[in-house]
């Protein structure tokens, strides 16, 4: 591969809370660019309109901007590469789809949801993997157009090969081979006219110059496809890295069920921005070398920039232990500078806003102003969800607060109701008292939770506020805000325990039966 100038790239998606993982991954790619004098440039990758969530972008420019990752080339900033979006690039991405219908790199694939469903059924009948038959593939190309010419609708696909293997280079990990078993001709472009994230990837990152690929290994299975539409396009493929994923103590994927994984939910929780990148920075990397050999644990940004090398990362999945994030940030609190610290203080719990805001709900209900705190302390601090005689115990030994599982429930039951819960308002926007309300109590019907919606208002006050009286709990929920809010949920689930594989899959059965039952006009109970 020829020198060229260093160009890193993050591409989230503006579908939802930032995610820590796109820190992880901005983290890294800023770095490596600072590194060698180049650039780092933000793309949002918003072909999805389906799962577009509106103020999710701005979101991840606060986020980001917030933990002190700053990019030189995005949507917000502009560039000589732009736009920056990929929903105001469809003019582009069509004329790089006909170049490569032109050279047979792709084709048109006009087969119906109902034929794909009917393959797909058979496929699973005989237990095969299921994939696309490559039906259309050999089409001739003039019937191909003149039937788009008609408005015929179709998607594009990429010509995979039809035998042998992808061989890709990863920085990291060496060559690694994927095998053409594991290949089908991925839609490129869909029937709307967005590209899917394949196409517009590999054409936005040609077009901005990209050197680097860092991204997570979960994106491994693509590299082939990836490599094919590069060298479909007659173009040079990036250097590809691809980071270990982080993960949850059990060593799955980290997810929001069993950690918290907004951005905002670290900064609603109190944590100092140096304090999570040097936890970021420490997932795959040692830290640091010192004389002797040992590593720093505790640095700062400049430090890595100064120290951190790519290619020393190591590929053992890092666990987001939030234990040691603690730790790590406490080390980072404990260092600020007296008068720091209590401005630090002072904007977190105390910033005008949320002060006016939790007194207009703390007035009518306290007597003295020595009664604020007993009152709204939940605004502020931790929520704790066990006994307190159980607190330190592990956690399938400790014991939930009164109210957390009603009377005549299980923990189990419990966790299934909060399940539905928290699908639901992580899907909700704007976070508003009446949305939340309006919410919650669609969910205390027969066809969701099956619960009725005094029992499950009292276990959402005890998830938000470890209490069974609060000011109204809508209004609470509004100002705790979202990223507090589900990161609540998701300790409260943690101390009920998530049931085993079996049960989740009976549970999910017996939802859609209710969900069905009540579509026809009647209820079961599961």
């Amino acid at each position: 591969m020829s020198e060229r100038p260093v160009r890193t790239r993050i591409a989230p998606s503006p579908t939802g809370d930032p995610h820590v993982g796109t820190a992880y991954m901005g983290l890294v790619n800023m770095v490596h660019a600072r590194q060698h004098g180049g650039s780092f440039v933000l793309r949002i990758d918003d072909t999805d309109r389906t799962r577009y969530r509106h103020g999710s972008e701005e979101q991840i420019f606060e986020a980001l901007r917030w933990l002190g990752l700053e990019w030189d080339e995005g949507p917000d900033k502009g560039g000589a590469k732009g736009p920056y979006r990929q929903s105001e690039r469809t003019a582009i991405y069509r004329e790089h789809t006909e170049l490569l219908l032109e050279r047979g790199g792709a084709y048109r694939c006009f087969c119906t949801p109902e034929r794909l469903a009917k393959l797909r059924a058979e496929q699973q009948a005989r237990k095969e993997r299921t994939r696309y038959d490559n039906h259309c593939r050999e089409l001739d190309p003039e019937e191909s157009a003149r039937r788009a010419a008609a408005g015929e609708p179709h998607v594009v696909r990429l010509k995979m090969p039809l035998e042998g293997s992808v061989v890709v280079e990863d920085l990291l990990r060496g060559p690694i081979e994927l095998k053409q078993d594991n290949f089908q001709d991925q839609v490129l472009v869909k029937q709307d006219g967005f590209p899917t994230y394949h196409m517009a990837s590999v054409i936005d990152d040609h077009l901005f110059e990209i050197s680097h690929i860092i991204r997570a290994e979960e994106w491994i299975s693509s590299a082939a496809t990836h490599k094919v539409l590069f060298e479909a396009f007659g173009w040079e493929m990036p250097v590809l890295c691809h980071m270990p994923l982080l993960r949850n103590h059990d060593k799955s994927k980290i997810s929001k069920r069993k950690n918290p994984t907004s951005i905002l939910y670290y900064r609603e929780a109190g944590f100092l921005p140096a304090g999570l990148l040097n936890f970021l920075a420490l997932m795959g990397w040692g830290g640091p070398k010192n004389p002797d050999g040992s590593c720093e644990e505790i640095f700062g940004l400049d430090a890595m920039l100064e120290h951190f090398r790519l290619e020393e990362v190591s590929l053992g999945g890092p666990v987001f232990d939030l234990e040691k994030l603690r730790y790590v940030n406490g080390r980072h609190l404990r260092a600020l500078p007296s008068d720091a610290y209590v401005e630090a203080v002072r904007g977190y719990l105390f910033a005008e806003d949320k002060l006016r805001r939790v007194c207009a709900l703390a007035q009518p209900r306290t007597e003295t102003l020595g009664e604020f705190l007993d009152v709204t302390s939940f605004f502020f601090g931790r929520v704790e969800h066990a006994t307190p005689e159980t607190r330190k115990r592990p956690l399938p030994e400790r014991e939930p607060v009164a109210g957390l599982v009603p009377k005549g429930r299980s923990k189990e039951e419990t966790w299934f109701a909060l399940r539905i819960v928290q699908e639901a308002l992580d899907r909700l926007d704007p976070w508003h008292h009446e949305a939340l309300e309006e919410t919650c109590r669609a969910l205390a019907s027969e066809e969701e939770t099956g619960w009725k919606a005094r029992e499950l208002f009292m276990t959402l006050r005890v998830v938000m506020t470890g209490r069974t009286e609060s000011p109204g709990l809508f209004e609470t929920m509004e100002l705790i805000g979202k990223p507090r809010g589900m990161g609540r949920l998701g300790d409260a689930m943690r101390l009920l325990g998530e049931p085993g594989k079996k049960k989740l899959k009976k549970w999910e059965k017996a939802r859609e039966a209710r969900r069905r039952s009540a579509a026809g006009g009647g209820a079961v109970r599961a």
